[in-house]
């Protein structure tokens, strides 16, 4: 391993300082888990790593706003999250996914900032977040800009995302009571890469969907939102057949890619059947929650 410099900062000011916009080899890092792998296959090659470690306490912090939205400082951990009682109130999906988002010792130390500015498209985080309506701020030389989760990535691995700018916040609007649900599709463990990822959150009115957010992962080069899928699910009373057509319409406007996890004709069967198995966890989840 070529040696480099290690910064080590105690304000996010100072961090930002020490990055540059211009140079690849300077990179942020926090809890280190996607920056070390990378280094280890001789992917990164660093000339400087900024450890965000020493800056203020308010960005691993996790609160509510005055306007009831989830106030997620971009250091925050996801163990923080996995275990917090504000979440789990109030943001059972995020709770249910974090459980089996890579494993424990990962969850320990990897940021909520890190794991959205890596933006492997693997990664569960990125489509949960932008079902829910989630945004981030970005802090820059220049000030703050704030802006979906849903416009963060462009591509496998790439964000719009300067490199002299880090993630210091996300908000995540009440999940109040609408249904939600996260599936992924894995060839091993349950905490292992998915081959599928759906996230749906839906706005019910009765038993009619009035509206619904289906965002789909891993099997593309981004988080992708299924705009077929979300319109046959509009206004309708779920049933099998009806399910049955969301999730070949959202197979049928989707460009997958195929990897090691799986084919693209495989991810594409897959999508038709576990988009209806998502909407019926959503809705299974919440006439449990009615009843308690």
């Amino acid at each position: 391993m070529a040696p480099f410099e290690l910064a080590t900062p105690g304000s996010l000011q100072q961090a930002i300082g020490l990055l540059d916009p211009e140079d690849p080899d300077i990179r942020p890092v926090g809890g280190g888990t996607a920056v070390m792998l990378m280094m280890k296959a001789g992917v990164l090659r660093p000339t400087r790593l900024v450890s965000l470690r020493g800056i203020e306490p308010v960005y691993s912090q996790v609160s509510i706003g005055t306007n009831g939205e989830l106030q997620i400082g971009g250091l925050t951990r996801l163990a923080t999250l996995e275990h917090s009682h504000l979440v789990k109130e109030g943001w059972p999906l995020l709770t249910r996914t974090l459980r089996t988002l890579s494993n424990v010792r990962v969850r320990n130390v990897a940021t909520i900032g890190g794991n959205l500015g890596h933006a492997d498209p693997h990664m569960d985080l990125p489509p949960v977040l932008t079902a829910l309506g989630a945004r981030v701020t970005v802090t820059g030389p220049q000030g703050e800009r704030t802006f979906p989760v849903e416009q963060l990535c462009t591509g496998y691995y790439e964000t719009v995302l300067a490199r002299d700018e880090l993630i210091s916040r996300v908000i995540v609007p009440p999940q109040a009571n609408r249904p939600a649900a996260y599936m992924k599709v894995t060839t091993r463990a349950a905490h292992d890469w998915p081959a599928l990822g759906v996230a749906v959150v839906l706005d019910m009115q009765g038993e009619q969907i009035r509206t619904a957010n289906v965002i789909v992962g891993a099997a593309t080069d981004k988080p992708t939102r299924l705009s077929g899928a979300e319109a046959v699910l509009k206004g309708a009373v779920p049933d099998d057949a009806m399910l049955r057509r969301a999730g070949e319409a959202g197979a049928a406007e989707l460009d997958i890619v195929g990897d090691p996890h799986g084919s693209a004709s495989y991810k594409k069967h897959l999508l038709t059947v576990y988009l209806g198995r998502a909407v019926r966890i959503a809705l299974d989840a919440s006439a449990r929650k009615d009843h308690a």
